[in-house]
């Protein structure tokens, strides 16, 4: 029995929300999709990011505020359903729900990927089922030992990039001097023209999901109205730096596009550097942040479904159910696992342009959410004004709609279907639109009903 009057403790400093922020967008990332994005940008990878980080920050400064204002779990989810509709809300949390059901497919996509790359005798595929079935099973009994290594991951992933980018530096000197270092190439291209480079920025907006999960820790962050919007800018702002400053230096070792295998061009770049010896250390440090993004990602996914089997948003039977022994949603949890199989028809660019597909939707609803708040409340348009609170989110909603514009074509049909069911799920549940549609309840007062997990939110 858990006590609902039972208050989180406010322990949490303004830099422990901005390192959390920061683990959570797992910095590695950005050398696991290097190659797909210095591929689709022909060459601009840092311009390419610094594109998606401004976008970024004018999402990040609406997050801030809805934040500020809502200081409850459910984030773009709850953000949409109070400032402009519950039906709305709804369609938005259906949009997200396509990342957190699908991002466990890319991440295992990625990591097995980087495997094949290190021994192509061994097809892909082997690699592929051996994450899902890996990660499958520690989920459905249990994942409490994954949160005793997450500050160590995060370390390891902080030390592999240092040198990955010393490394890169070193190499550049070594072979073209020290001008080499200083150059416009990596932010021009070769040949790459403004649509290749923002259909890049496009892509690398997947490096950047999780930034706004620090408005989980809310209720745990001294002084949050003050400390959880900061926390969201510095967390886009920093990732955002790192991965300019990686793609920049990746790209200075390796100019243009043109890989071997796109998937898994970090570690053809990272043995050039340094050698047999560090590429095998870049890709454990790979694959190990891919097997817990995976492993967590899944818990969340299956968190998330049984939240909404639970308030009967999905057919409870199936997903509001846990198993009698091991007390976690395994249908979820299995169903998660199969639908990563879709990965044996996908590449990198494909998938992750699926899950930006939703991501982007989320991003942009947030930023209305802010100008629909500021014209309905009269103290929220004293507080910010025409400036910071319309025409600022008004902006960030038109760069993640053109940055949604660039994606892959089969991302948008993809993305179509999905919405089409969510808005069938929505006719049922509200008998074609006539009533409120059921709300979804994030109680993470239960730690045994589910795995816990920030990225459980909508």
């Amino acid at each position: 029995m858990t006590d609902n009057n039972i208050k989180l403790e406010r322990t949490l400093s303004l830099k422990a929300v901005v390192l959390f922020g920061l683990a959570y967008m797992t910095p590695l990332i950005v050398l696991g999709t290097f190659g797909v994005i210095a591929s689709t940008s022909n060459g601009a990878v840092p311009t390419a990011y610094l594109i998606t980080t401004v976008a970024m920050l004018f999402t990040a400064y609406s997050y801030g505020i809805m934040a500020r204002t809502y200081p409850v779990a459910g984030s773009a989810y709850t953000y949409a359903r109070r400032a402009i509709d519950s039906r709305v809300g709804f369609m938005v949390g259906w949009s997200v729900l396509l990342d957190y059901f699908f991002l466990p497919m890319v991440i295992w996509l990625i990591g097995a990927a980087y495997l094949n790359a290190r021994f192509p005798e061994v097809p892909s595929w082997i690699f592929l089922l051996g994450f899902i079935g890996i990660t499958t099973f520690l989920n459905i009994y249990g994942i409490k030992f994954a949160s005793k290594v997450n500050s160590l991951l995060m370390v390891f992933q902080i030390l592999v990039i240092a040198f990955f980018v010393l490394l890169s530096v070193r190499h550049v000197f070594a072979t073209g001097g020290a001008d080499a270092l200083f150059s416009m190439g990596p932010f021009l291209g070769e040949e790459a023209g403004f649509t290749a480079i923002a259909a890049g920025a496009a892509v690398a907006a997947y490096s950047f999901l999780g930034f706004d999960a620090v408005t989980t820790l809310t209720e745990e962050t001294i002084d949050p109205k003050r400390n959880i919007p900061k926390a969201i800018m510095l967390t886009a702002l920093i990732g955002g730096g790192i991965y300019v400053l990686v793609g920049y230096t990746t790209q200075l070792v390796h100019p243009g596009g043109s890989f071997v295998n796109a998937d898994s061009a970090a570690f053809e770049i990272a043995t050039t550097i340094g050698a047999d010896l560090f590429g095998a250390i870049f890709l454990a440090g790979m694959v190990l942040a891919q097997f817990t993004s995976g492993l967590a990602a899944q818990a969340s996914a299956s968190r998330l479904l049984f939240a909404m089997g639970r308030d009967a948003v999905l057919p409870p039977k199936l997903f509001g159910a846990l198993h009698s022994r091991f007390h976690t949603p395994v249908f979820n949890i299995v169903l998660t696992g199969a639908i990563g199989i879709i990965a044996l028809f996908l590449d990198v660019l494909s998938a992750a342009s699926f899950i930006n597909f939703g991501a982007f939707i989320a991003f942009t609803m947030v930023n209305l959410s802010v100008i629909f708040l500021v014209s309905k409340d009269a103290n929220a348009k004293r507080q910010y004004g025409v400036i910071k609170g319309m025409l600022v989110p008004l902006i960030g909603a038109l760069i993640n709609l053109w940055l949604m514009s660039k994606l892959d074509i089969n991302a948008f049909i993809l993305g179509l279907i999905w919405l089409s069911i969510g808005l069938a799920q929505l006719a049922y549940l509200t008998r074609f639109f006539r009533r409120e549609p059921p709300e979804v309840a994030f109680d993470d007062s239960e730690p045994e009903s589910a795995p816990t997990s920030e990225k459980a939110t909508f």
